[in-house]
């Protein structure tokens, strides 16, 4: 009998099959022990294979070659280059700007999401807003960042259960005047559908539940470099309402660069939005004076 080998097991099965990469080799010894992203390179001039960042290129390098499991990445690669960064920082900003505008093969695609959304409390109710509509980095009151409006209603609905708030009044189901909502029979709402507890009560609750997701709107009126210094670099990484432009050498290189697009960079945000108000690195404005 012959057995068949789906081509799925088939693809798996060669990737298990190891070699060490002799032929990328040379390219070792051109890796430095810094901080910055590296890419290896296939057949092709326009798509990389893979885009990888580390603290320390060349032995980050090495480590994909005693890793069998990416035999195929390997195989296929043909060189390896890199791009240096003051830090941790500059290569992490960098990596995901050069994964998201080449689209290496071997990598997570990052792609902009249209159905990006958030939570925002007006008229006394909560309301799931786009960011085609409204612009994140500068909109007040927003909570939270979810992939479509069904992930921001589940989290609506988990604070809701973790709380005892209604879903009648935060708009998950229908609520007939005067009367209690069923959850309020079993208990899991404290009862505002019904005036066990006043509804400043109930939305005092849930907002104070809110704030920990709270987005943090830009703090600045314009574009900021954040310094950044390591093995005899420094660098200013530019950014603009959350979007990375790029990092240059002297402030006044930073405007040779792109305008920050429109929409929302969410990977930006999260990227970016606890290191850059950690205080731990030094902001300058681009528009006040600068001894760089």
């Amino acid at each position: 009998m012959v057995r068949r080998i789906s081509a799925p097991r088939l693809q798996f099965e060669a990737a298990a099959v190891y070699e060490y990469p002799e032929h990328l080799r040379p390219w070792l010894d051109f890796l430095p022990k810094q901080p910055g992203v590296y890419v290896f390179h296939g057949e092709s001039d326009v798509m990389p294979l893979y885009i990888g960042k580390s603290i320390n290129i060349r032995t980050r390098v090495m480590s994909h070659f005693r890793t069998p499991d990416e035999a195929a990445l390997l195989r296929q690669a043909r060189r390896i280059t890199f791009t240096r960064t003051a830090g941790e920082l500059g290569a992490l900003l960098l990596e995901a700007q050069m994964i998201k505008e080449q689209q290496p093969l071997f990598n997570k695609r990052l792609r902009r999401n249209r159905q990006l959304c958030s939570l925002q409390f007006t008229g006394g109710r909560p309301q799931v807003v786009y960011a085609k509509d409204v612009d994140f980095s500068r909109q007040t009151d927003l909570y939270g960042l979810y992939a479509n409006r069904r992930a921001a209603l589940q989290t609506l609905q988990t604070l809701a259960d973790e709380h005892q708030l209604c879903y009648g009044l935060l708009g998950l189901e229908a609520l007939s005047a005067g009367r209690a909502c069923f959850r309020a029979g079993l208990k899991r709402c404290a009862g505002a559908c019904c005036g066990k507890e006043t509804v400043e009560m109930h939305h005092g609750r849930f907002l104070a539940a809110l704030e920990r997701i709270r987005v943090i709107c830009w703090p600045w009126r314009g574009p900021v470099g954040l310094k950044e210094t390591g093995d005899g670099m420094t660098q200013y990484h530019i950014i603009d309402s959350w979007f990375y432009l790029g990092s240059v050498e002297k402030l006044s290189e930073a405007k040779t660069l792109a305008a920050p697009p429109k929409g929302f960079d969410n990977d930006g945000y999260k990227i970016l939005c606890k290191l850059v108000m950690s205080g731990d690195y030094e902001v300058v404005e681009l528009g006040c004076p600068t001894t760089a």
